[in-house]
């Protein structure tokens, strides 16, 4: 690995250990704009109507109880960078980092089987 693949995943790490410091509160306490966000874009997906309102509003109440708040932000976190293109985006497939997603991923199962 290049030192500057290293410095890169050095500063991506401590940037996710300051946003989960600063998100005081109780262990799941998800902050409501991240779940009104999740909502939102739950219903893109599967339509702008009551049911699925509450499916989607299930869904997340479901992720929260299963996965603290930190840790959904640093899995988000490490998905939205794994998308961008080339070496940095590659350097969050160390496995390590896919565990943190794998986490998020089996939630979002659960959530799914419970609510939909």
């Amino acid at each position: 690995m290049t030192r500057s693949a290293q410095l890169f995943i050095a500063q991506a790490l401590a940037a996710l250990a300051v946003g989960s410091a600063s998100a005081a509160g109780p262990a799941n306490d998800y902050p409501t704009v991240v779940r009104a966000d999740y909502v939102f874009g739950c219903m893109q997906v599967n339509g702008q109507t009551r049911e699925a309102l509450e499916k989607c509003s299930c869904s997340i109440d479901v992720i929260a109880s299963l996965l603290p708040f930190d840790q959904y932000e640093e899995a988000e976190t490490i998905m939205r960078v794994r998308q961008r293109p080339g070496e940095k985006g590659a350097l969050f497939l160390i496995p390590v980092l896919r565990a943190k997603v794998q986490d998020l991923k089996r939630a979002q199962v659960e959530a799914e089987l419970r609510c939909f």
